[in-house]
């Protein structure tokens, strides 16, 4: 009785005394995630799936006219997406629901162009409901992308349509359970003469809060998660989950530097999402299946994307018979292989740490809880500290090339500047890799590195900085030091606005289309919408087509090819701007007959 007494006090003192040690933790600092937004940051990749008219027409931006009967999957097989993804390690599906040309992927009530009134499954099918059921049974998350840019709604372009587009959001998420995050495109290729819809956004988004109340909402300026501004799958080195929103509107002006990088004090949290096709498309073509991006590709991508801060949403565009191509799910099978080679065996496992400063000198915030993989512990300073340095030292000499840090952002984003030194054989700190910004997650990658000790050096932060993640890894699948994001050049020209663009083909040709590809991806300006003319003598030229746009050209500044509707004689073609992304100029890599 008096061991066990003895024993229960004194236990009873040491809780005492380190509650009394332990001083508050940390104020949250300036914009802070809501609890949804910390667990969509932890889901780090998902699948994005662009399936519908377009996937049967090789267009990215359908017209609207198209008959529904084009939709016609011949094996469709959602449950075959969702053991894809969950193979791949993502968590979650978006699915187009509702692109461009207004196509719904279920029966919307308030619309004329939808599964319901194409002949496949007489009327019946449901993409939606199939897919929602598929998520569940493999335990991923659900989400949908509709557009407000509608090319086939007649009502698309005045206030009537504010009703139509609510109600069409009531039907998608009302009706097909749990939805994560509500995809919202800014795209609209209208022109300058074409059909202006002021959209309300007030509107949209509390119907999506009715029926999807813990919803992320993505836009370029969300509120939920914005667009990383490009379509590349890459966030800025640089990467603040924080952005102004005041003045600015979804599909706005926005900067992409902005979009990119965030904005240091923004006030509103919304972090990046990295949208990438594993194609150069969004939508399936059987002509981009030798296309599909490399292993290396991928790994980039996800270093620069999860690396820095944002998530990886990758398009996975289903087929034609409604499944994910072969060669599409043998590469995810290659990439997941490759992540959890990687990231299997974590070098600074039984590493010792020290701080020069620990909140309050409490045990409760100290350096060892960045190697405790406890997401919710931290290491942090004293309020008035801004400037620290963390020293880890490993358990023997460790061989690494990637180096993870994480912040504990549900008290806000606050380190600003970093650098990270490795103890050399000489017993001297040499620097191997410096940052800017930590946020949720951030992957540095350095050349081979033999150590028995790290030392990071905060800079400069916002506020005490608070780091809760801290990984060394071997990356011998991609390898090499950090990657560079600028492409190859490319044997072009950079031509005035108004200049044509003529190709000679020097004889009397029958072609069936042609193809223009920008050149430094789009650096020097894009063709927006053209003119194609063609000629059999350079003298009389005939217009084949007239102020056509190519479609999302100034986000995914890809090759277009285009289809004439029926095979033409010629040998001179001219290629007409009348709209180019840059004023004064644009672009050109390859422009050539099909």
């Amino acid at each position: 009785m008096n061991l066990s007494f003895r024993t229960i006090l004194a236990g009873s003192v040491c809780a005492l005394c380190f509650a009394a040690c332990a001083p508050e933790a940390p104020a949250p600092y300036g914009a802070v995630p809501t609890p949804q937004q910390v667990a969509w940051q932890q889901m780090e990749t998902n699948m994005f799936c662009h399936f519908g008219p377009n996937t049967f027409t090789s267009a990215e931006w359908g017209t609207g006219r198209e008959s529904a009967d084009v939709f016609a999957p011949t094996a469709l097989d959602c449950r075959q997406w969702a053991a894809t993804a969950a193979a791949a390690g993502m968590k979650g599906i978006i699915i187009t629901a509702k692109h461009h040309d207004g196509f719904c992927l279920w029966p919307n009530p308030v619309c004329q162009h939808t599964v319901a009134q194409s002949a496949w499954r007489g009327g019946k099918g449901d993409i939606l409901r199939e897919l929602s059921e598929a998520c569940r049974e493999y335990g991923l998350k659900f989400g949908v992308y509709i557009s407000p840019w509608d090319r086939n709604d007649p009502a698309y372009g005045t206030d009537e349509y504010n009703e139509v587009f609510r109600r069409t959001l009531e039907s998608a998420l009302g009706d097909y359970g749990q939805v994560f995050e509500q995809w919202f495109d800014g795209a609209c290729g209208e022109g300058p003469n074409g059909k202006r819809q002021v959209y309300d956004w007030k509107l949209y988004h509390r119907e999506v809060y009715k029926h999807q109340p813990e919803a992320i909402i993505f836009s370029d300026i969300g509120p939920g998660c914005r667009w990383i501004g490009n379509e590349a799958g890459y966030a800025g080195e640089t990467c603040w989950s924080t952005l102004d929103t005041v003045g600015r509107a979804p599909g706005g002006n926005i900067e992409r530097e902005a979009l990119n990088c965030g904005e240091v004090g923004g006030e509103a949290w919304i972090p990046g999402e990295a949208d990438v096709s594993i194609r150069p498309g969004w939508f399936y073509k059987p002509s981009e299946n030798d296309r599909v991006k490399s292993l290396d590709d991928l790994l980039n991508i996800y270093y620069a994307s999860v690396g820095r801060n944002a998530l990886l949403l990758l398009n996975v565009p289903p087929d034609t018979r409604g499944r994910i191509h072969e060669v599409d799910s043998t590469r995810l099978r290659e990439f997941r292989a490759a992540l959890d080679e990687i990231f299997a065996v974590d070098l600074a496992a039984g590493a010792a740490a020290e701080a020069d400063n620990i909140r309050g000198g409490c045990a409760k915030y100290g350096p060892q809880n960045l190697l405790d993989g406890d997401y919710d512990t931290y290491w942090a300073t004293d309020d008035d500290i801004t400037t620290a340095t963390l020293t880890v030292r490993l358990d023997g000499e460790k061989t690494f090339n990637r180096i993870q840090l994480q912040e504990y952002i549900p008290l806000g984003q606050r380190i600003a500047a970093f650098r990270v030194e490795a103890l050399d054989t000489a017993g001297e700190w040499a620097e191997i890799a410096r940052g800017t910004t930590v946020g949720y997650k951030r992957i540095l990658l350095t050349d081979r590195i033999t150590t028995r000790a790290l030392r990071i050096r905060i800079d400069e932060a916002l506020a005490c900085p608070v780091l809760n993640g801290l990984g060394l890894y071997l990356d011998e699948v991609l390898g090499g030091a950090a990657f560079t994001w600028e492409k190859a050049e490319v044997a072009g020209r950079k031509m005035k606005a108004a200049e044509p663009v003529e190709l000679d083909l020097k004889e009397l040709r029958t072609i069936g289309g042609f193809f223009y590809e920008p050149i430094h991806g789009g650096a020097e300006g894009c063709i927006v919408s053209y003119d194609l003319e063609t000629s059999r003598d350079g003298i009389r030229w005939e217009k084949r087509i007239a102020d056509r746009l190519f479609e999302n050209v100034v986000n995914n500044p890809i090759r277009q090819e285009v289809r004439f509707d029926e095979p033409v004689e010629a040998r001179y073609l001219r290629l007409v701007p009348v709209r180019t992304s840059l004023p004064g100029q644009y672009g050109v890599a390859g422009f050539g007959a099909l």
